[in-house]
Order: C-alpha cells, then structure tokens, then sequence
C-alpha cells in the first residue's frame, strides 16, 4: 500500500486546523526555518532541494509537515535517509501519515515529537530541540543494531538478502527458511561453539598456536602474585600480566618491571578473568587483523596516549585539553575513539614514571597515560603477505571463522619473526566499529566480506515464496500450491485461512495475525518453501511478512467487497490494495500469476517487476491478455477438459481433468479457476510435469492434514 520498508502508520485528527494550512498562520513559516534550517534539503514533491519549504511556503497541511519534522528528526538523530507519505482519509480532518522506521518505538516517539515542535511552531511558543534530538539518539543507540551488525545487515541488502531480527539485542537471522544463516556482531550461525571458548582461554590458545608454529610471547598461567613475581624473573623482564580469560582489554598490565607493580597488576587481573598469565613482554604497537574464512580482510593499529606537560596543568587536566578534546574520541558508535580515563592500568603507568594523576609535568616533558588501545589506524594495505597467512592460519588453529588476530609488532609491513613479533590473542567475535570508522585511513568493507563468506557465490539465502492473495479463492490456491511443493519433496509452510500448516501438518487452526504466522514460517529452518497466503484486509493493516517473493497469485478482485474502516470506499483503491502481491515480485526474476478474466487484476501485469507475466482463465478475451499470448507470453488455459500450459499458441504441457479428485464432486467454475492457478505457481516453479500431474490429480483439501 505504501511502500517496501517497514514503517509506522499513524492516524492523526487535525481538527479545526484543516482550515488553516501553513500560508495562512501568522509568521509559521520563518519560524519552521529558524527552527530546523536542515528542512532546507527536503525536496517533497518539487524534486528540488528546498522543495518542502517552498510547499510550506505556498500553503499546505498540518499532517504533512509532520512527515517532514519527523523524517528529519529521525535524521537528526542518526537515522540516515527515510521515506514519509500522509494522506487525507474520508473523513474530514483525519489523515493517514506513515513513516520509514529504524525501530518502531523511535518512530513513535519522533511522531510525538514532531506533534509538539508543530504545535509550538503553530502557537509561537518555545521549544528545546536540543533534549529531544538527544533522547531520539539514546533511543536509537539502545534499541537499534550496532554498527557492526548493522553493517552486515546492509551489505546483506545489497544482495538482496532478507534480514529478521530476532531479538531486542543484535541476534539477526539473514535469509529465510532452510537457507538462513544467523549473526550476533561478528559472531555467526558457522561460529564453533568449541572455537570460541578455546579463545577466550588464552595460554591454551598460545599452545595450540605455538604447535603450528606460530610466534608466540613466553610465559605461563600464575595462581598468586609472588609466583607471578617468579615467572617474571624465570623469562625475563619486562612482563604482561593478564586475565586468562578475559576480554576488550580489561585488566590487562604491559612493561611492567618491579616488583610492587607485577603484585599489584596480579591483584586487578585475577578479578578479570578465572586465572592470570604472565607473558614477556614483547616490543612494538599492538594491532588488530581481522580474518574472514580464509581471508584477511582489515587491519588496525594502536597508538600509544601520552601528554606533554605545561608546567601550570595537572595530568587529569592535560588529558581533556590534549586527549578527549579530540572530535574523534567520544563514547557513542560515531566515534572511533574513546576517551581516554584514569584507570587501574594507567595509575600503574603513571607510578612507574613517578607520578600522580594530580601531579603537573614539568614544561615540555611527555607522559605516557596509555600504552594499549586506540586500536582504530588503518593500516591493512601495509601488512606484508607472510603476516596476512599467519594470522589465517591462527584464526583456523582455534578454530573461529571470524576472528579478531591481536599481535604486537614494530613494524606490520615485515614478517613477524625478523623482528621478534608475536601474536597474543585471537578473539571471537570481534568489534568492527574500528574497520568502518578509523581515526586515520580508509573504512574497510568489512560487512560484504562476511557477507560473501555466509552466502558465497551470490547466494540471496532465499526459499521458493509463494504469495497469494485475492478477494476469493486464495485459500484454495494456497493450499493447492502447498501440495504442489510437497509433492516436490519440499518441506513446505503454509500460511492460509484454515491456519498454519508445516509439513502437511496442522500446527495452529486460527491466524490471529496473518502477519506474525508469515514470519513464524520463515523463521523455521526446517522450511525449505513458502506458501503465504494474505487478505486485503491484512494487506493495509498489517502489510505482508515477506520482503519479497518469486511467485506472486492474485486470484481476483471483487469491487463490491471494500474496506470503508480503512478509508477503502472505492473500486478503484482495491487495485493499489491487491497490487502489493505484485509489486513484492523479485525484480527480473519473479513470475506474476494473474486471473486474466478479471480487469483488475489484468491491469497488474504492468506494474510486474519481475521476469514475466503468466494468465490463468477459462476464457481469456481481455485485449491486453490477447496481446499477451500473440507475444509469445505464457498461459493456462482449459480444453478438452484438460489444463493446458501455452506459451503463444504452442503447447507445452496438458493435464487431464478427468481423475481429479478436488473436481469430482464440485466441478464448477471457481474450483476449475483455484487449480488452474495453482498449475501455473507450479509450472513458475519449474516443478516436474510429472508432479504436476499427480497433483491435479490427487488434490483434496483433507489431504492439508494428513
């Protein structure tokens, strides 16, 4: 009815400011300028940048200034693009606004926003934009996807692969059926389970690295801080003394080289994790490589922080000014830094050089806050190809398909053991923000790799979808192409008006939301095809529970049957309401399966998106329909008693109607129109004309809950 993406429709009653439009308040439209100058880039309906002001300017409605307010907002916010329509119903005052949503509950609230930043604009009051836009921020960091899963969503997108969200966090099954694969971040459905506990124990890990091979820093698990002390001295100082299990950093000392500072790092680090390790501490930068399959696909360097002393700040205060006064450090997702704090790890640095975060550094002398971290410097182009097969070859020792290789290096663009380098950890489930924002350098697309290694070869992860939809008939025809396809030895859902069907089996007798069983069938991964059934009424109200689809039926349209509740109270208005099985088509590839005796659904062939157009009808006399056939366009049609598959005027396959046990007892028009259709999904389907033949048939409608 709208459009393709989810969105949230709102139905909104102006009142008596259905005789005001914007040219006709007071002093509305400078202060709508004043108020959100960005608006400015709204085209509207002019397709020109300042299109909307120039509408607002010349006088328009209420409703549609909040689809702009509230697009905006959302924009504000940081969700980028958007799509809005309002629309007035038959009723006065009341229109329809709808509006592309990153997550139902942000939408709502945008809604209500821009309601009263309208109003207040309206009665010349004031309003903080400012709480508002950050409220819309929180909300939307807390409820939408991260930037690592949402990164794989949408190179998923540009492959035209279905996403499903299946939690509030970032659990997101990509595809449908028996072809999904799941992600939680950079963790995937192929991630072993094994893998990734043999990660985060970390002297098991430098074992199994250390037996390929692989450089690895001396050391050995501790159980108290003397022996920690002990092994120090047993390979010699510096250290690192870490948790054995522990992760993004926390309780983790480097180049510590007394006694007092090796005790005092055990204390922290035991409480980070089930053991602690002490390692030799290796020179160099830490760095950060990310492998995907067999492949590596970006790489990060860290930089260590330090300050330089004015002789009038103290460490604390030289910090904010010369550290987190930086436009790059911040704590939400847009930023690829943090700020930089005081933590247990930097007091010990601090210590070792004889200070105190209260202490002000002479004039010009540097001190080092930071050793690790920062780890958000480009450096992938450089990293030679021994170092590149190294860390693919530790990511496939533990195990993990995706994974974070961390190792320390002087200089990444020579071969790890000329300059005494080694690898120190290998991660599952590794953040991406650092690949897709770094401070410095090129954003790598990190998100189509993974991709490429869940669907390689472009795979869309896409199951065989049916959807069917009509005035009358379509539970029929639904349940007709079930059958079809479980002949086909296809495990098939079926989404119709007796209910939920998996397998052939009764699974819920009632649809309470045609929606939500849709999207039960597609979660199932037992369910290697589709058969949805939707209403016109589930259509405007609920929309359909599939992105896309290979087969589109619509069985007909009835103009006496409208929906005056949903401001339907026109023929012509169940065309843009039935449509939408169309219009889901997959582009260039989907078959549309269209009654050709009802002109309604005729006039659908135009708006196919996909490959082509298959008519279905027992007297196919519509101009359009007969232009079709004498283009060589495809048909079923009836003769003989026989269906017949035509393409032009040739024959490509019959069926006998003789034997059909859903025609035996009631061969009349409608059941005749019901198998026809489903003959024609089938056919679409390039199923067997064998199979074909035993479904026409074999169909019985008992058959559904054998």
């Amino acid at each position: 009815m709208w459009c393709w993406v989810e969105v949230v429709e709102a139905w909104i009653d102006i009142g008596d400011l259905e005789d005001y439009p914007s040219d006709k308040i007071p002093g509305f439209y400078g202060r709508l300028v004043q108020a959100m100058p960005s608006l400015i880039e709204h085209r509207c309906s002019y397709e020109e940048r300042g299109g909307f002001l120039k509408r607002v300017e010349e006088g328009t409605w209420p409703v549609h200034i909040m689809e702009h307010l509230t697009l905006e907002l959302q924009g504000l916010a940081g969700f980028e693009g958007g799509f809005g329509r309002a629309r007035e119903t038959n009723d006065r005052g009341i229109y329809k606004l709808i509006v592309a949503s990153p997550h139902v509950q942000v939408t709502q609230q945008a809604i209500e926003d821009a309601k009263g930043l309208l109003l207040a604009l309206i009665q010349d009051q004031p309003f903080d934009l400012k709480p508002v836009i950050d409220n819309l921020r929180e909300m939307i960091d807390d409820l939408c996807l991260g930037p690592s899963t949402s990164c794989i969503v949408q190179a998923g997108h540009q492959q035209s692969i279905p996403m499903i969200r299946l939690s509030k966090g970032n659990l997101v099954q990509l595809g449908y059926g028996a072809r999904q694969k799941r992600i939680w971040t950079a963790e995937t459905s192929q991630t072993s389970a094994i893998a990734e506990t043999i990660s985060r124990d970390k002297d098991l890990t430098k074992t199994l690295l250390a037996s390929v091979g692989l450089p690895v820093p001396e050391g050995q698990l501790v159980e108290s801080g003397l022996q920690a002390w002990e092994v120090a001295h047993e390979i010699g100082l510096p250290v690192v003394v870490k948790p054995q299990d522990g992760n993004h950093g926390r309780g983790v000392f480097t180049n510590l080289q007394f006694q007092d500072e090796i005790l005092a790092a055990y204390e922290i680090a035991k409480n980070e994790g089930s053991g602690v390790l002490v390692e030799k501490f290796i020179l160099g930068d830490e760095h950060r490589l990310l492998v995907v399959g067999d492949h590596l696909v970006a790489a990060a360097k860290g930089e260590a922080c330090r300050v330089k002393g004015d002789g009038q700040h103290t460490i604390l205060e030289l910090i904010e000014i010369q550290i987190n006064s930086d436009p790059r450090r911040g704590t939400s997702e847009d930023h690829p830094l943090n700020p930089v704090r005081i933590d247990s790890i930097a007091l010990l640095e601090l210590k070792g050089q004889g200070f105190e975060p209260t202490s002000i550094p002479a004039f010009n002398h540097e001190v080092l806050i930071q050793r690790n971290g920062n780890v958000a410097f480009d450096v992938t182009d450089l990293v030679h190809p021994s170092v590149a097969k190294r860390v693919v070859l530790a990511a496939k020792v533990v195990g993990l398909d995706i994974a974070g290789v961390d190792l320390v290096a002087m200089d990444i663009s020579r071969p790890l053991e000329e300059q005494g380098a080694a690898i120190v950890e290998v991660n599952a489930g590794p953040g991406l923000l650092m690949h897709l924002k770094p401070a410095k350098g090129k954003p790598r697309k990190v998100g189509e790799a993974i991709i490429r290694h869940l669907f390689p070869q472009e795979d869309n992860g896409r199951i065989p979808i049916i959807g069917v939809s009509g005035s009358r008939g379509a539970d029929d025809v639904a349940q007709i192409c079930a059958y079809f396809f479980n002949l086909a030895n296809h495990y098939v859902g079926l989404s119709c008006k007796r209910g939920l069907f998996l397998n052939q089996r009764l699974v819920e007798a009632s649809r309470t939301s045609e929606w939500d069983i849709g999207k039960r069938i597609l979660l199932s991964p037992m369910v290697s095809a589709a058969v949805l059934e939707t209403s016109g009424k589930s259509i405007i109200n609920e929309g359909l529970s599939y992105d896309l689809c290979q087969i589109g039926i619509v069985t007909n349209v009835d103009q006496t049957i409208l929906f005056p509740e949903d401001s339907i109270t026109e023929a012509r208005q169940l065309f843009s309401v039935y449509r939408s099985q169309v219009d889901v088509l997959l582009p260039g590839l989907g078959v549309a399966i269209l009654n050709g005796e009802d002109e309604l659904v005729v006039e659908m062939a135009e708006i196919n998106p996909g490959a082509e157009t298959i008519f279905y009808g027992l007297e196919l006399s519509s101009p359009f329909v007969i232009e079709h056939i004498q283009k060589n366009g495809k048909s079923v049609q009836v003769k003989d008693n026989s269906i017949l598959l035509m393409q032009g005027s040739q024959e490509l396959g019959r069926f006998d109607l003789q034997n059909s046990m859903y025609l035996k007892d009631q061969q009349h028009t409608n059941r005749l129109l019901n198998l026809m259709a489903g003959v024609g999904a089938a056919w679409a389907s390039h199923l067997p004309m064998s199979t074909i033949e035993v479904g026409v048939n074999s169909f019985t409608q008992e058959e559904m809950e054998a």
